[in-house]
């Protein structure tokens, strides 16, 4: 089973490689956005936990984050293996799924990060901004701030995934396929 944690800053091309890695490797894609929105739509019991401390501005706790991504692993049984995009973001969190895995007898076989300097990101978001609606995306002093967000966040998972050597670096400049073929290069050697 391949089980791939996809990280890199707003902008990197998460989302769009995600889509492409969950096809040629047969993986089910695991975002922690649409599921919370998914909870919270379908008002599940951990959609209305989740949305009682969203609405007060407060981090939804890991334990309720967890649940729901179980509940996703366990709609999934027989998969292949899962790409986590947004999870997990603090080594708390990374311990949960790691012992989440574990329960269903498989493990993070990477953590896979696409690189990409700032200014291209900012570059990046900022044209997304125009077509997407995304006001987070519009705004040069949000953008960036969601960057150093990210790298505050991550370093910490760097390092984690780091001391068990699965952390893995990715370019993520080039076009589309250039960044699937690296991409493909680390997850071909698991």
């Amino acid at each position: 089973m391949t089980n791939l944690v996809l990280f890199g800053p707003p902008g990197a091309g998460k989302g769009t490689q995600a889509t492409i890695l969950k096809d040629k490797y047969n993986l089910i894609h695991i975002s922690t956005g649409d599921v919370f929105r998914f909870n919270i739509k379908n008002e599940t019991e951990l959609g209305i936990s989740a949305k009682a401390f969203m609405d007060k501005g407060q981090l939804v706790p890991d334990e309720v984050t967890i649940k729901m991504l179980n509940a996703e692993v366990d709609k999934n049984e027989g998969a292949e293996g899962f790409i986590f995009d947004g999870f997990p973001r603090t080594e708390a969190q990374a311990e949960a799924l790691a012992a989440l895995l574990e329960q269903k007898g498989t493990e993070v076989s990477a953590m896979i990060a696409l690189e990409v300097d700032d200014e291209i990101l900012v570059e990046r978001l900022l044209e997304r901004g125009k077509t997407s609606g995304r006001p987070d995306d519009a705004d040069e002093k949000v953008v960036r701030n969601r960057i150093s967000v990210y790298y505050e966040e991550t370093a910490i998972l760097k390092e984690y995934y780091k001391k068990q050597g699965k952390y893995y670096g990715v370019n993520g400049v080039g076009s589309i396929e250039e960044i699937t073929q690296r991409l493909s290069d680390v997850i071909d050697k698991l």
